[in-house]
């Protein structure tokens, strides 16, 4: 259980807040204070954008192919290429892989210029990285969605960045959360501060319960 205490609800934060919290060992949970934020921010966006440079290679290479097979075509319940070919990766008109393709290098610029500048930045901002990493959960529950329910085949590379989307938007929100960026009860600034890593791994157990119940045949297959 943390033996951190609460943080004081700052309101607007301007940045000179977190550099105080950082060097008052206990009062911000290491995950809220700019290094370790920064931190997160960077190996989630890493790992969303090589699986974002993956799966635009993959793509060119089917633009390019018909026959091309995709490095994560494994069997008729994971396939890369069959996931590419339905209406729901391009939900917005073009594929949904350029979103990811900019995305996510923007996350690791955000993280690069937070590091540079101390974790100083203006409640606005915050507030802004919080939209993106809100509009990226709901998106990605879509997909989720629509993989598990709709089309019925997963795509491995397409999981990966699911896999980055779900800690970087817990993250945020609860950092939002501890800092005062985002207006929350003490009890919930609690919750967010202590019981944040459950909340991964909670969304974590969700997805791969929807998986195991719905691609049985694709854990026994072969066998």
């Amino acid at each position: 259980m943390s033996t951190t205490v609460e943080a004081p609800n700052t309101g607007a934060e301007d940045g000179a807040d977190l550099v105080a919290a950082d060097s008052t060992a206990g009062r911000v949970p290491a995950f809220a204070r700019p290094f370790g934020f920064v931190m997160w921010l960077l190996v989630t966006g890493a790992v969303g954008a090589v699986a974002s440079f993956l799966l635009l290679y993959e793509r060119v290479q089917l633009w390019n192919n018909a026959e091309h097979v995709t490095a994560c075509d494994v069997n008729p319940w994971v396939s890369c290429g069959a996931v590419m070919e339905s209406w729901q990766a391009a939900t917005f008109g073009f594929p949904n892989i350029f979103i990811g393709v900019v995305a996510f290098p923007l996350l690791i610029g955000v993280a690069v210029s937070l590091l540079a500048a101390g974790g100083r930045a203006p409640a606005w901002y915050y507030l802004g990285l919080q939209a993106g990493a809100v509009f990226a959960m709901g998106f990605i529950t879509w997909l989720w969605y629509s993989a598990v329910f709709s089309i019925g085949v997963l795509c491995p590379y397409c999981m990966i960045v699911w896999t980055a989307v779900i800690p970087f938007f817990v993250v945020t929100t609860a950092r939002n959360i501890v800092h005062g960026v985002l207006p929350a009860s003490a009890a919930l600034k609690r919750a967010a501060r202590d019981w944040w890593w459950v909340a991964i791994v909670v969304i974590y157990l969700l997805v791969f319960a929807s998986i195991l119940l719905n691609f049985t045949e694709a854990f026994t297959y072969g066998f």
